[in-house]
């Protein structure tokens, strides 16, 4: 009785006079086949195999949904589409979660009822969920759009929720750079100089992180100091729907700027080395802390709850809209489409319903001019 084939696996082959090189081994239509990794080590040589693995299962050619696991799919996009995004990283974590309860699973097994299962294993807010299944969706369509998959399955989302209008006030922003001088040196200068691009230019958080000062880049985006413009996209960087539109760079940013250059800043935010900062989560959730524990010792009935990077995006063009910026003007400088601007932060304009206003209190003073009233 011939025996179950084992899979593939690693083998440190000894030859007389040579150096021992890892081979992986495995059974293809019932016949043994052995390749050579090309390396005496064992790290590279499990890298290697676990990329032979992945490979040799995955479709060479469009499969019914009903053949193709979620876990491939998901490994599929993880390694052609998401290095070359903006913020590989949120992918990633959207990806980690996805592929937990999803992996084993086959594309097919994809409905409505299997959807409200993976909310209730995540347990966790409608906004979340809904992220990581339009990850999945987008995972699938990619697939099918490439030649992996006959069809993508359509992925059922929770509701979504209500937008949460959450901004900073000018003295929350100002306590907020503040307690960044608690933070360790390295990272106060980080934290600090984030917060003033984000404040005056409502740039998200990782093209903020990327801008270089005057070296333009076909990867990231850069400040002129010269011209006074911000390039928020390399020259070589595709356009996404994440909008990196052109903006002119306000007088008092560009000074801080000009003083980080001055003091050999080559971006933006960098670390003590020199070299781009590619994340602040922690220092921001310690400033957070630190900005809430201060309001509450103090009595400033400030709250921070829900306070992220993005908020001060948000916080931009609430100020922008408080002081009279134009609909077109918003969302050209802010890189968002003018109706997210109409129907997200225009009420803060006091140009917002001003004809209607007017109208209505040129109307109440004509009616008590005609009963005789001042």
């Amino acid at each position: 009785m011939p025996r179950d084939p084992k899979g593939a696996r690693l083998l440190a082959r000894k030859r007389k006079g040579r150096k021992t090189t890892y081979v992986i081994l495995d059974t293809e239509n019932g016949k043994r086949v052995e390749i050579s990794t090309g390396t005496s080590s064992r790290a590279e040589a499990e890298t290697i195999l676990a990329e032979y693995i992945s490979q040799k299962f995955r479709p060479s050619g469009p499969v019914p949904a009903s053949e193709i696991k979620i876990g491939h799919i998901l490994a599929i996009y993880a390694e052609e589409h998401a290095p070359h995004v903006a913020d590989p990283a949120r992918i990633g974590y959207a990806l980690d979660a996805l592929d937990a309860f999803w992996g084993d699973l086959h594309a097919s097994e994809i409905k409505g009822p299997t959807c409200r299962r993976y909310a209730a294993f995540r347990d966790k807010s409608n906004g979340t969920i809904r992220r990581e299944l339009g990850t999945l969706q987008a995972a699938l369509n990619y697939c099918a759009r490439e030649g992996y998959l006959l069809g993508a399955p359509i992925v059922t989302l929770p509701d979504k929720p209500r937008a949460k209008e959450v901004w900073l006030t000018r003295s929350q922003a100002a306590l907020l750079l503040w307690v960044c001088r608690q933070l360790r040196i390295d990272g106060r200068q980080q934290l600090q100089r984030f917060i003033i691009v984000s404040l005056y230019t409502g740039t998200r958080k990782a093209a903020a992180l990327n801008l270089s000062i005057d070296q333009p880049s076909a990867h990231a985006g850069w400040i002129d100091t010269e011209r006074g413009i911000i390039y928020r996209m390399g020259t070589g960087e595709s356009a996404t729907k994440k909008r990196r539109s052109v903006a002119r760079c306000p007088e008092r940013l560009l000074a801080h700027v000009k003083r980080w250059k001055r003091l050999g800043s080559r971006f933006v935010c960098e670390d003590h080395t020199g070299l781009r900062v590619k994340e602040v989560r922690k220092g921001w959730a310690r400033a957070i802390e630190l900005a809430q524990a201060y309001s509450d010792d103090h009595k400033l009935g400030m709250d921070f709850t829900g306070v992220t990077p993005h908020t001060l995006k948000h916080t931009a063009i609430t100020w922008a809209m408080q002081s009279g910026a134009s609909k077109e003007d918003a969302a050209s400088f802010f890189s968002t489409s003018i109706q997210t601007i109409e129907s997200t932060y225009w009420h803060h304009s006091p140009h917002c319903q001003s004809s209607v206003v007017d109208a209505i209190d040129k109307r109440v003073s004509w009616a008590k001019r005609g009963r005789g009233e001042n």
